[in-house]
C-alpha cells in the first residue's frame, strides 16, 4: 500500500535509540521513552495561505528530524508502525556532521 500525506502533513519512521547507556546499562523496554528522532518518508504538497497560494514544506523525504514526544498519529502501513505529523510538530532537521564537513 502507498501512503501520500495531504497538505502540510509528514509521514515519519521513528529512529530507535540505543538500548544501552554510555555507561553500559541496558534499558528495559518498559523504561524506554518514545524516540524523538525520526526519518521523513513522505510529505504532503503543503498547506494553503490566506491568498490561496500553496506554501511548500521545509522538510523533504530522507531528512532526519526531531519531533515532540507525543506528536502526531500512529498508523500501520504494510505492517510497519509509522507516524503522521503536521509540519509544525517537527522541531528541526538534524544535519549530520559529515555533511557539514563536505560543505566547508
Amino acid at each position: 500500500m502507498k501512503f501520500r500525506p495531504l497538505h502540510d502533513r509528514v509521514l515519519l519512521r521513528r529512529i530507535e535509540q540505543d538500548e544501552k547507556t554510555s555507561g553500559g546499562i541496558i534499558i528495559p523496554d518498559s523504561a524506554k521513552e518514545k524516540p524523538m528522532e525520526a526519518q521523513v518518508l513522505a510529505t504532503g504538497p503543503g498547506a494553503f495561505n490566506e491568498d490561496g497560494e500553496r506554501i511548500p514544506l521545509d522538510v523533504k523525504s530522507g531528512d532526519r528530524v526531531l519531533i515532540s514526544k507525543w506528536a502526531g498519529t500512529e498508523v500501520t502501513v504494510d505492517g510497519e508502525e509509522l507516524l503522521v505529523v503536521k509540519e509544525s510538530d517537527i522541531m528541526g532537521i538534524i544535519e549530520s556532521t559529515a555533511a557539514k564537513k563536505k560543505a566547508a
